[in-house]
């Protein structure tokens, strides 16, 4: 009686703690003020309001106010008052007088203004709350980004105090609203420590953490004596919600092992009243000290799933075999205790983590069953651009430098077009994950070629206007595209890092075939020093030598050179001296010559007989690197060749011998029937996800590996007890092509496709949103739509929703257990709030 006693004291406390997370219907409303100057007049020192300052009439607020409305309730719990105040017409002062102000909310303690939020960033109840405590708790919450960071404030916290690690992909989720709740309670017991970078996680961790899915670690710094010890970490392996981090906490705040000496029957601690099984290791008093640490030892493995106790035989008569060494109680009512004789502690753990995977299992066999086939669909959905999305999230905090990038609407499109001698147009959607993951290389971009003459880098927002993206045929984003007055526009087709994107617009200045007037201009060419816009351009040169007698060659070289341009730098020069030039480098015309590393390299080659399009593939395998480091960006490159793979993987640079004898095998034989090639993994970590696909753990490295993707996706590995040279190289593959060799593994012959197909956007998007269209110039914030649940897409549903052409639209998404889909719309505007560590 006395264990079910305690268990409903401490169930009731539970709910006390977790009162402040339901709502009290009536308990707290938003408050109005007709004016900023009743609204400051009324403020008291000490105490803390959120206010939102808007005209009378604001119809584009009035999402945002429902959503700081419902927080009201939530927010009173924590000392906040939630208040509207209204700006009359004639009222210039700050808050009311600027237009970007009216699209913020200011939190205030006293009249001392604390944070300034921008309202897309509070864009349900979630985001409110989570983004007010963030600001209110800045002592207790430390934010950081590196592991030295974490490193320091845990050596600081050794012998004194525990550590609250956490981490969520984007801020303002229900899972940081959890983790802010929490430090409220007990940040003057723990040091909280928040982060939203995925490397520092991965580097908190032995394993590969999904950085998609919020982390909670409780760091036991306290009991740590000696400063180079490090503390020890317990994960919450439960979902990252506030119950489960106060459970979590209670947990590590029990002691780590109970000394018991009477009947187990009458035993209860917080382990059995938070539901989880109590573990008794069996003593004896000649025994007690080894078993004293073995009990902690089994109490460490368990932690968070089970509590241990040490049991003395001598203290307490038990009816039990004399060799039943371990125990096992339920918090189940009416079940016995078991008796058990196990071998080693390995099975004292595996017999609590089994119980608790079987009831996992359960669990979600259960949900799983209870999910109807939309909801499945939709959150297949969801793991559509995963990586972007928390690629995005993880640099949300960081604002871009938009300033260089002219912001296009549709009243001023035209007119900017005929600015400048080429328009740059990045046409976007401020709430889609790649759209603004590309955003950040185009203002690299706009940095790089800043200053640059006759180019002007200009964006457009999708969501904004969307008439306009339809009017220029934009039908998925992101999109770039050059215009130049008088010519159709050239849109760009490669991939979206900074290097090529700059590439391409610097490339496209110039015409391609560039047409060379003189001797001195063709060599200036080859050397890079010509024409004056490409003196910046360090890539591969090309020259199409042309006598008058091979105009047929100079025709499809022009063509080629319109296929290519933007991509390639191309010259031709077909003057009367064509056949000195040619001959200086020991070819006739029609000829190609390929300058390389700013003309310190010539190589000639014949174009005789070859159509538009064999030069266009002859010209793009001839730009390619005789023995490549594969990278990200370049390998489709080598992919589109259809050619098998001699791939060498290192952890870093591979030596120069290794380097040498590469080289060698790949520029022995014209025409390499395979791409001899390497990868450094410390560049490309991807390359240790490839490697573990071929062996399921990592090999030893170096590693040479023979891959042919396109015809059977056998996979060989090159013997480790030999040494990589030309010679042995070719013994292997003479071996490996006579069927000697038994293959490592074998590829699945099924096709590498996206998970759903690309969304067509604008289908999504209406025409025209009157009560949402900004004015020329402006790029308000816009507010996602409603979930069934009354919160806006993110906090604890986990959806993805997408706008609809009807104001109450059908929502689209199912409630998921995981964050994809929750983060907020990330950098949508022009200006994001300060980071929390610059407060």
């Amino acid at each position: 009686m006395p264990a079910q006693k305690d268990r409903w004291v401490s169930s009731l406390v539970f709910l006390l703690f977790c009162a402040s997370s339901i709502p009290k219907c009536g308990s707290a409303s938003l408050q109005q003020e007709p004016s900023p100057q009743h609204y400051f007049s009324g403020l008291e020192a000490g105490k803390t309001s959120l206010a939102f300052f808007s005209p009378s009439v604001s119809p584009g607020a009035q999402p945002f106010l429902e959503h700081i409305e419902s927080s009201a309730e939530a927010l009173q719990d924590y000392g906040v008052s939630v208040v509207k105040v209204n700006c009359p017409k004639e009222d210039v002062s700050r808050y009311c007088g600027k237009e970007n102000a009216l699209r913020k909310a200011f939190l205030f303690r006293g009249n001392r203004l604390i944070r300034e939020f921008p309202t897309d960033a509070l864009f349900d109840v979630n985001s409110i709350v989570a983004n007010v405590l963030f600001a209110l708790l800045f002592n207790e919450v430390k934010y950081v980004e590196t592991l030295a960071d974490l490193e320091n404030i845990e050596n600081v916290l050794k012998g004194k105090s525990n550590m609250v690690f956490a981490y969520v992909p984007a801020t303002g989720t229900a899972e940081h609203r959890a983790v802010m709740e929490a430090a409220f309670v007990y940040g003057t017991i723990h040091q909280f420590v928040l982060t939203t970078e995925a490397a520092l996680l991965k580097a908190t961790s032995h394993d590969d953490p999904d950085v998609s899915s919020a982390w909670l670690l409780f760091c036991h710094c306290q009991q740590v004596t000696e400063p180079a010890q490090a503390c020890r970490r317990t994960a919450l392996a439960q979902p990252l919600t506030l119950l489960n981090i106060h459970r979590h906490l209670k947990l590590m705040g029990a002691p780590l092992v109970t000394e018991v000496a009477e009947d187990p029957e009458k035993i209860s601690t917080v382990h059995l009243q938070l539901g989880l099984p109590l573990v008794f290791i069996l003593s004896q008093k000649e025994t007690q000290e080894a078993d004293r640490r073995t009990a902690e030892f089994v109490a460490w493995q368990l932690l968070g799933k089970a509590g241990v106790a040490l049991l003395s035989r001598d203290l307490v008569e038990l009816n039990v075999l004399q060799r039943s060494n371990v125990a096992l109680k339920t918090p189940d009512e009416g079940m016995p205790i078991q008796y058990l004789v196990l071998e080693d502690t390995d099975e004292v753990i595996t017999l609590v983590e089994d119980k608790n995977k079987v009831k996992q299992t359960q669990e979600d066999e259960q949900e799983e069953e209870e999910e109807d086939e939309d909801e499945k669909e939709n959150n297949n959905q969801d793991i559509q651009d995963d990586q972007v999305v928390e690629a995005v999230s993880r640099d949300k905090k960081r604002e871009l430098p938009l300033e260089q990038i002219l912001v296009l609407t549709e009243e001023n499109f035209h007119s900017s077009l005929s600015e400048a001698a080429r328009t740059v147009v990045l046409f976007y959607a401020s709430w889609e994950a790649v759209s603004l993951a590309v955003l950040r290389s185009y203002s690299e971009v706009a940095a790089h070629l800043h200053g640059t003459p006759g180019v002007l880098l200009s964006r457009v927002n999708c969501w904004d206007w969307p008439g306009l993206c339809s009017q220029e045929n934009v039908t998925q984003f992101p999109s770039l595209r050059i215009y130049q007055e008088g010519q159709q526009s050239v849109a760009y087709g490669g991939m979206w890092g900074t290097e090529e994107l700059s590439s391409f617009i610097l490339l496209s200045q110039v015409s391609c075939p560039l047409k060379l007037a003189t001797m001195d201009e063709a060599e200036g060419y080859l050397r890079g020093e010509f024409p004056s816009e490409l003196s910046s351009h360090h890539h591969t040169s090309l020259l199409g030598v042309f006598s008058s007698a091979t105009s047929k060659a100079r025709e499809a070289f022009e063509e080629a050179g319109n296929i290519l341009s933007g991509h390639v730098r191309m010259g031709m020069y077909f003057e009367d001296d064509a056949l000195a030039l040619s001959q200086k480098y020991s070819v006739s015309p029609p000829a190609l010559l390929l300058a390389r590393s700013g003309g310190r390299s010539m190589e000639g080659i014949a174009l005789s007989g070859h159509s538009v399009q064999d030069m266009v593939q002859m010209i793009r395998y001839e730009l390619l690197d005789v023995f490549p480091e594969i990278t990200v960006p370049n390998l489709p490159q080598y992919l589109q060749l259809g050619k098998p793979f001699l791939i060498l993987f290192s952890a870093g640079d591979i030596s120069q011998v290794e380097s040498e004898e590469m080289l060698k095998l790949a520029k022995g034989r014209p025409q390499q029937t395979f791409v001899v090639c390497w990868l450094n993994l410390k560049k490309t970590p991807v390359g240790y996800g490839i490697l573990r696909t071929y062996f399921s753990t990592t090999p030893p490295l170096p590693l040479l590996l023979w891959v042919n993707l396109h015809a059977g996706g056998q996979v060989f590995k090159f013997p480790s007890e030999q040494s990589i040279t030309e010679m042995n190289i070719l013994s292997w593959l003479e071996k490996l092509q006579a069927g000697l060799e038994i293959p490592s593994s074998t590829l699945s012959e099924e096709d590498w496709k996206p998970p759903l197909p690309a969304y067509d956007f604008l289908q999504m998007m209406e025409p025209s949103v009157p009560e949402l269209s900004p004015r020329p110039g402006d790029t308000p914030a816009q507010h996602p739509p409603k979930s069934p649940g009354g919160d806006a897409a993110g906090g604890d549903s986990g959806i993805r929703e997408e706008p609809s052409q009807e104001s109450t639209a059908e929502e689209v998404g199912a409630p998921g257990r995981g964050l994809r889909g929750t983060a907020p719309r990330l950098a949508a505007r022009d200006k994001q709030g300060k980071r929390h560590s610059e407060l």
